[in-house]
């Protein structure tokens, strides 16, 4: 059984559901800010997932010990990525790289993110999809992130369709929650969803992007 909606355009999340990055976000930031002594609590590391950079750093700050301006946390932040993307590689969930290629040669795609664009560049270059997307959205180039459904309000405009034909493909809660509000169908993915995040707001749940792709072609 295919989707409900006519299908004018895709959106991919980046984090958790093209790559298996969720944690290394976290850890990432806990890594940037080893030199203030300063160490992640069990609830900021949980809120990072699926949140924008603008809402984590919000978040942080509050709770003390970050003297950095948003500027300087997002440099700290990614060259703690590169440091431990020289470790890991992207992490490619599976059919990440095929699946992407796929779908865009088909619909026109969005990638809606809540990472920086420096970030998002280094993994979509290592995916080899940067070509894919018609459009991306990376933090602080919307007013707010997710749950918010302005991300994704705002790359169904960039693409020209209307966001009730759009599909969004996410495999956090936040995420999950931005693309309904928006309007959108979405398919929430389970491989990435490292941290149990509750996904029951999804219109459909897979196991994988392959799963995504034959749910697409068979509306």
């Amino acid at each position: 059984m295919g989707l409900p909606v006519t299908i004018a355009a895709v959106c991919f999340d980046l984090d958790g559901t093209l790559v298996d990055s969720e944690g290394e976000a976290a850890d990432a930031i806990e890594l940037a800010m080893q030199p203030l002594g300063r160490r992640l609590s069990a609830s900021e590391r949980n809120f990072v997932v699926g949140h924008g950079f603008g809402e984590i750093y919000a978040t942080i700050k509050s709770g003390g010990g970050v003297p950095w301006s948003a500027a300087q946390f997002e440099e700290a932040i990614y060259q703690a990525r590169l440091t431990l993307f020289e470790q890991h590689g992207a992490g490619e969930l599976p059919g990440a790289r095929e699946v992407v290629r796929r779908v865009a040669s088909r619909w026109p795609c969005a990638l809606v993110t809540g990472s920086t664009r420096p970030e998002a560049k280094l993994m979509l270059d290592a995916l080899g999809v940067s070509d894919c997307f018609m459009a991306t959205l990376c933090a602080g180039e919307y007013p707010h992130g997710k749950p918010s459904p302005e991300p994704y309000l705002q790359a169904a405009a960039m693409l020209g369709v209307k966001a009730e034909h759009c599909v969004a493909i996410e495999d956090s809660t936040a995420g999950i929650a931005a693309a309904r509000s928006a309007g959108m169908h979405c398919i929430g993915v389970r491989v990435g969803n490292r941290y149990g995040q509750d996904q029951s707001f999804a219109h459909h749940i897979v196991e994988t992007l392959f799963d995504v792709e034959t749910l697409l072609l068979s509306s």
